[in-house]
C-alpha cells in the first residue's frame, strides 16, 4: 500500500515541497541529498511514504521514517535532515475547527475545558505512530484526488474527515484531542509560539510574552521548553536566524542590513550568533549553501 502512496504523489511532484490543489494538502519529494534544510514547521500530520528524515528543535530530536505518521502540534522552527532519499511525504496542515466538529459528533465529552484537566500530564507537542492499512487507504484516495480536479470540492473534505477519524484512532489520540482545547497549557504554549513567530524581529521580554499567553514566567519557560525544545528566547533567536539565512541566500544583499532587518542591533553579536547557529560566517555560510544546490541542481 506504501507504494501506490509513494507513486501517487511522485507522480505530483513540483518543488520539494509543494502545496496542491486539494486544501490544507502539502506533498514532499526529494531524490538528492541536501544540506540540512531551515524549516518552519506548523500544526501539520506528516505521512512518511519512503525515506526518513530528522528533526532537530532546540533540545529535541526525532526520525521519521517510511509508514510513519508524524504530528506537530505548533509553530516550530527546526533543522531538517532527510537521511534517506528518495523521499516521498504527504502532509495534511491541521483545521482546528474541522477537527472540533469532528470530535463533537463522536464524543461531545473531550471537547472543552475539562479534556484539559482530566489528561495530566498533558501529551507532547511532537508525537510519531505507525500508520494503518486504513489511514495508508485514506492518505493515498486524499493524494490521487488530484487525478480528478473536478471531484476535489466535493470529495476532499469527507476525505480528509475519514483521515482525522482514523488519527484518531491511533496513540496521537490525545496530542489531537488537546489541539482542540483553548484553556490548556498546550494552547497557551501554541499561542505565545505564534504571537513570537508574527513579532520575532522585535525586542521582546520574557514578561511580555507570559502575559500574552496567561502563564506566569515560570510556567511559561517549563511548558514552552517541554513543548518545543527551547526557551521563549531562544525560539525568537531561531527564528531571526532563519530568516537571515533564507534572505541572505535569496537575495544580492549584505550580513549588516539583513542583521537590521531581522531585528539585531549589533552586527557584531549577529555574526557571532549566526556563525555559533550554522559553523560559518554569514557570507562564507551562504556562498557554501549555493555551491551545495548548484551541485543538487547538477544531479552531482
Amino acid at each position: 500500500m506504501l507504494d501506490d502512496l509513494a507513486q501517487a504523489i511522485a507522480r505530483y511532484r513540483g518543488d520539494m515541497w509543494s502545496d496542491t490543489a486539494v486544501p490544507r494538502q502539502r506533498l514532499v519529494t526529494l531524490d538528492e541529498p541536501v544540506t540540512p534544510l531551515d524549516m518552519l514547521y506548523e500544526p501539520m500530520v506528516c505521512f512518511v511514504v519512503q525515506g526518513s528524515k530528522t528533526s532537530v528543535a532546540g533540545d529535541l530530536r526525532w526520525t521519521s521514517g517510511p509508514g510513519q505518521i508524524f504530528l506537530n502540534s505548533l509553530v516550530l522552527p527546526v533543522t531538517a535532515t532527510f537521511e534517506e532519499v528518495p523521499y516521498r511525504s504527504a502532509v495534511l496542515r491541521l483545521d482546528a475547527d474541522l477537527l472540533t466538529e469532528l470530535l463533537l459528533e463522536l464524543d461531545p465529552e473531550p471537547v472543552g475545558r475539562d479534556a484539559a484537566r482530566s489528561a495530566s500530564p498533558e501529551p507532547a507537542g511532537q508525537i510519531s505512530a505507525p500508520m494503518t492499512p486504513e489511514l495508508t487507504d485514506a492518505v493515498t484516495r486524499w493524494v490521487r484526488l488530484l487525478d480528478t480536479p473536478q471531484d476535489i470540492r466535493a470529495l476532499a473534505g469527507p476525505v480528509e474527515t475519514e483521515i482525522l477519524y482514523r488519527l484518531l484512532g491511533t496513540s496521537l489520540a490525545p496530542t489531537l484531542r488537546h489541539f482542540t482545547v483553548a484553556d490548556s497549557a498546550a494552547a497557551r504554549v501554541r499561542t505565545a509560539a505564534r504571537w513570537i513567530s508574527a513579532r520575532y524581529s522585535e525586542p521582546l521580554g520574557i514578561d511580555e510574552i507570559a502575559a500574552t499567553a496567561h502563564m506566569s514566567t515560570a510556567s511559561l519557560h517549563r511548558h514552552f521548553k517541554a513543548a518545543t525544545g527551547m526557551s521563549p528566547l531562544r525560539f525568537q533567536k531561531h527564528l531571526r536566524l532563519q530568516e537571515a539565512r533564507r534572505l541572505l541566500l535569496a537575495g544580492d544583499t549584505t550580513a549588516a542590513l539583513v542583521a537590521e532587518r531581522v531585528g539585531y542591533v549589533s552586527a557584531t553579536q549577529f555574526n557571532r550568533e549566526y556563525r555559533r547557529a550554522y559553523g560559518l560566517p554569514p557570507v562564507q555560510d551562504t556562498t557554501r549553501l549555493r555551491g551545495r544546490l548548484a551541485e543538487v541542481g547538477q544531479g552531482a
